[in-house]
């Protein structure tokens, strides 16, 4: 009983910037603090989180869509010719999607591990940044079609830093009630860089024999180019952590570090643990199974967009229109991935959007299987981005939530479950195959739905097990959460898993 009363509590939706100052009143409050009421510190706190909303959310989300628009551009530059200049098959063509994620996977993992060891990450993700727009452009000098997999397996290694490093970097910002929106920022951005990457390439490709050089070599050139100098300029902008960030005031740091101590037991820059030791509290926690294997289902409907203009291009219309048709959707999955976190975070919840988003996509699926009518079809494709990528949010929400600390813990399970997730996109690749139906592909990733919708009932009853554990108050129920991945100082501040 309860553990059904805390769960409802847990559902009370939570104002933005605030968080429960009473309850924190004995958790090391700063002593800069302590003169300050609940009020001051309640306004100070909406403060900051604006501040690093207009400081932090702009930089990161300009970098994502770079990220997306320099990853996916080959789909683009294969209604331009690029299989024909370099004598590519349609499987050779599947190698060259995919061999970006075999740079990719493998270096998630140590990049991210490397980023909590480091006190200036922002610097560290645009350098980062710059290198794969210089590693981008050069795809325009490729000949030969094992040069194009070289520079895409490299360009793969270079983008490894990036998303799992913001993700991991917006949880060291945010506390959960913030998280999910910050969270949606992000997709949304990589919905802006679907959306309007279609639409820059369709511009850029009218550039087609400019100079003797071919339009799918203007769009790496100039999209590469492009990179390499806002990641420059975004070095100069992006923050540090909370602990020591220029852009606040002492005051504002210690009251930014305070509400992700507060709510987590401790706050990035404080903690000793080393990276060894905290990949191997990841590696140990059985939940992390789990969420590898929900994102690993959530990353293979994903793989829609690697190959979204060639689906839309099933349609019959001419390849610029098939790139300017492509950006309604991607538009429309933003605004929706809006919605979704922001009711996340209000009622501090998942699973049941989750499941919807499952519904929906399977229903999809179905449809450009089943008829060859157009209007149909195209509204499975509008439909299809934020109904295949939506639960993608909410995993990563979890995880930073449900696997908080120690602070290396996190950043190794974020890295691993988006590592060894994203493996789905090495296959999947593969599916695309037989259009304009697709039955390979839709059947695999309608399966791959329903497989997730269990999974993630399976974690459900797992975590609120755990929590069951936790409000018993015997030790040696106690000793089993703490065992399953709660650390003793989560336990005497009374942390529970949420959202399930």
């Amino acid at each position: 009983m309860e553990t059904k009363k805390r769960l409802s509590e847990d559902n009370v939706s939570s104002a933005e910037g605030q968080f429960d100052v009473a309850s924190a009143a004995d958790r090391r409050m700063p002593a800069s603090l302590r003169n300050m009421g609940n009020d001051e510190i309640k306004i100070l706190s909406k403060k900051i989180v604006r501040k690093v909303d207009l400081v932090v959310l702009p930089t990161i989300g300009i970098l994502y869509i770079l990220n997306y628009i320099d990853r996916q551009n080959l789909a683009a530059a294969k209604l331009q010719g690029i299989t024909k200049d370099l004598h590519m098959s349609t499987e050779q063509f599947a190698t060259a999607v995919s061999i970006l994620y075999v740079g990719y996977l493998p270096f998630q993992i140590p990049s991210n591990l490397l980023i909590t060891k480091m006190s200036r990450p922002g610097m560290y993700i645009c350098a980062a940044v710059a290198i794969w727009g210089c590693i981008s452009a050069c795809t325009a000098a490729a000949k030969t079609y094992g040069q194009l997999l070289a520079v895409r397996a490299i360009l793969g290694a270079t983008e490894a830093v990036f998303f799992p490093g913001a993700i991991y970097y917006l949880s060291s910002w945010y506390t959960k009630v913030e998280l999910g929106k910050r969270i949606a920022g992000l997709y949304i951005a990589q919905q802006v860089g679907n959306a309007f990457g279609g639409l820059f390439a369709a511009a850029i490709l009218q550039l087609d024999g400019v100079h003797n050089i071919a339009g799918w070599q203007w769009l790496f050139i100039i999209e590469g180019s492009a990179t390499v100098g806002i990641g420059v300029v975004c070095a100069c902008i992006m923050p540090e952590f909370p602990h020591n960030s220029r852009f606040l005031s002492q005051l504002e740091r210690d009251l930014a570090v305070w509400r992700i101590e507060s709510e987590a037991g401790a706050a990035e820059g404080t903690e000793n643990e080393s990276v060894l030791k905290g990949f191997t509290k990841a590696l140990s926690d059985p939940k992390l199974i789990l969420l590898i294997l929900a994102n690993m289902l959530s990353q293979v409907q994903g793989s829609i967009a690697n190959y979204f203009p060639t689906l839309v291009d099933s349609l019959g219309f001419s390849s610029t229109i098939s790139l300017l048709l492509t950006a309604p959707p991607y538009v429309l999955a933003g605004g929706v991935y809006y919605v979704i976190m922001f009711y996340s975070d209000r009622k501090n919840t998942v699973y049941p959007i989750i499941l919807v988003c499952i519904a929906i996509s399977v229903i999809m699926y179905i449809i450009p299987m089943t008829t060859m009518n157009v209007g149909a079809r195209y509204f499975a494709m509008i439909m299809l981005p934020f109904a295949s990528v939506g639960p993608q949010l909410l995993l990563y929400k979890t995880i930073n939530l449900h696997l908080a600390r120690p602070v290396s813990k996190r950043a190794a399970a974020s890295a691993l479950v988006n590592a060894i997730g994203s493996t789905s996109n090495i296959w999947a690749s593969y599916l695309y195959y037989a259009g304009p139906h697709f039955y390979a592909a839709f059947g695999t990733l309608m399966g791959s739905g329903i497989l997730l919708g269990v999974v993630v009932t399976v974690y459900r009853w797992l975590v609120l097990r755990e929590n069951e554990r936790l409000d018993s108050g015997e030790p040696e129920q106690i000793a089993k959460a703490i065992k399953g991945g709660v650390t003793e100082e989560m336990v005497e501040l009374k942390w529970r898993y949420e959202m399930y």
